[in-house]
């Protein structure tokens, strides 16, 4: 991380003391739990999209790079393309039972939303 890093030191006084090093506090990722303890919901969304349906899946606990791994997987099987990032992951098209379907063989506990 860079010493000049200003801008999450918005708001902070400066300080004359040459010794002086802020500390950021960096969030904690909490850790993955067993696939048969997460709770997840696959739902369809079409706000924001330019009249394109894409498929959420909500609800994942757990570090940013299993759940790009599970969004990888998900994309791989459902042969389309699609994001894995602040804890949801999504995949293009309507494509709800498929990935619920998905989700169940791999030991998740998934149900399909609206």
């Amino acid at each position: 991380m860079p010493d000049n890093d200003w801008k999450k030191r918005l708001g902070v006084v400066y300080s004359t003391n040459p010794d002086f090093k802020y500390n950021t506090i960096e969030p904690q990722e909490e850790e993955t739990l067993e696939p048969s303890r997460q709770r997840l919901v696959v739902t369809i969304d079409r706000r924001n999209r330019g009249g394109k349906q894409v498929t959420l899946v909500k609800g994942f606990r757990g570090t940013s790079e299993d759940l790009s791994a599970l969004g990888k997987a998900l994309k791989v099987k459902c042969g389309v393309g699609g994001t894995a990032k602040d804890g949801e992951i999504t995949v293009q098209g309507d494509l709800r039972d498929k990935v619920t379907a998905l989700l169940q063989e791999m030991g998740y506990n998934a149900k399909r939303g609206n």
